[in-house]
C-alpha cells in the first residue's frame, strides 16, 4: 500500500495543473419537483437505491455513462438479479464542502437506503483545511445516519506538493471518520490503478474504462455484505 500512495502521489506531483479542469462549474439548481413519472413508470415497484455522492471519480469524467464505476456497480447488482438502483449524484468539481450543500436532496428519492461517499479530492488538489473536511464529511455522514441510512466511505490520497503533515491529517481523517461512525470503509478508492498509466485517462487522475471496472471492483468488495444486510432489514 505504501508504494501504491508514493506511486499516487508521484502522479498527483505532475498533475495538479490539471486541477483546474476538475473545477467546479455552475450548477443549475435542482427542480422543485420531479417530471410526472409515465403510466407505466408508476405501476413499477419503488427499487431500494443506493445513492454514489462524489465529484469527477464518480461522474466518470471523460468516460461515456455507462463506463463510470457507479453504473458498474448497477451492472453487477442486476447480474446476480438484485433489485436495486444506483444513482449517480457524482458532480465533476465537487469540494466536501459543495457535496455537503448538495447531499440533502441528493438523499431526498424514495427508497434510498445506502450511501457511498466518494468526496475530498478536490479539497486535496486545492490545499484545503482538512479540518474543515473533516466537518463537512462528518456532517454528511450524520444527515445520512439521520434517515437510517448505511454508510460506505471511500477514501483518498492528498498531494505531496502541500508537506508531508498535510497528507498525513488528510489522510487520517477517513480512518478518524470510518472509527467514529463505525463505517464500512475503503482507505483508498482507486487502490491498483492511481499511478499505473495504462488504467488511467491522459490526465493521470481519472480512470480510464479499465480503470473504472477495478475500481468498481474495489466498492463491490465492501458494498455487497452492505446489500444483503439491507435486503434482510
Amino acid at each position: 500500500m505504501r508504494r501504491r500512495r508514493r506511486d499516487w502521489c508521484a502522479v498527483w506531483i505532475v498533475c495538479c495543473l490539471a486541477a483546474a479542469a476538475c473545477s467546479r462549474t455552475p450548477q443549475e439548481p435542482p427542480p422543485s419537483a420531479p417530471p410526472p413519472a409515465s403510466a407505466a413508470r408508476q405501476t413499477e415497484p419503488l427499487r431500494p437505491k443506493i445513492v454514489v455522492l462524489g465529484d469527477s471519480l464518480s461522474a466518470g469524467l471523460g468516460l461515456p455513462p455507462q463506463q463510470a464505476y457507479p453504473a458498474l456497480l448497477q451492472q453487477k447488482l442486476d447480474a446476480e438479479g438484485r433489485p436495486w438502483e444506483v444513482v449517480n449524484a457524482g458532480v465533476s468539481g465537487d469540494t466536501s464542502a459543495a457535496g455537503l450543500q448538495r447531499v440533502d436532496w441528493a438523499l431526498d428519492e424514495p427508497g434510498v437506503r445506502i450511501l457511498i461517499l466518494e468526496l475530498g479530492a478536490n479539497d486535496g488538489l486545492r490545499g484545503l483545511p482538512v479540518d474543515e473536511m473533516k466537518k463537512n464529511l462528518a456532517a454528511i455522514v450524520e444527515r445520512a445516519q439521520a434517515k437510517h441510512l448505511l454508510v460506505l466511505l471511500t477514501g483518498m490520497e492528498a498531494p505531496p506538493n502541500f508537506g508531508p503533515e498535510y497528507v498525513v491529517s488528510f489522510r487520517q481523517v477517513y480512518a478518524d471518520l470510518a472509527k467514529r461512525y463505525k463505517l464500512p470503509f475503503l482507505p483508498f478508492l482507486l487502490d491498483k490503478v492511481a499511478g499505473v498509466a495504462a488504467l488511467n485517462q491522459a490526465d493521470g487522475i481519472h480512470p480510464n474504462a479499465e480503470g473504472a471496472r477495478i475500481v468498481a471492483d474495489n466498492v463491490w468488495t465492501l458494498l455487497k455484505p452492505m446489500v444483503d444486510t439491507a435486503s434482510v432489514s
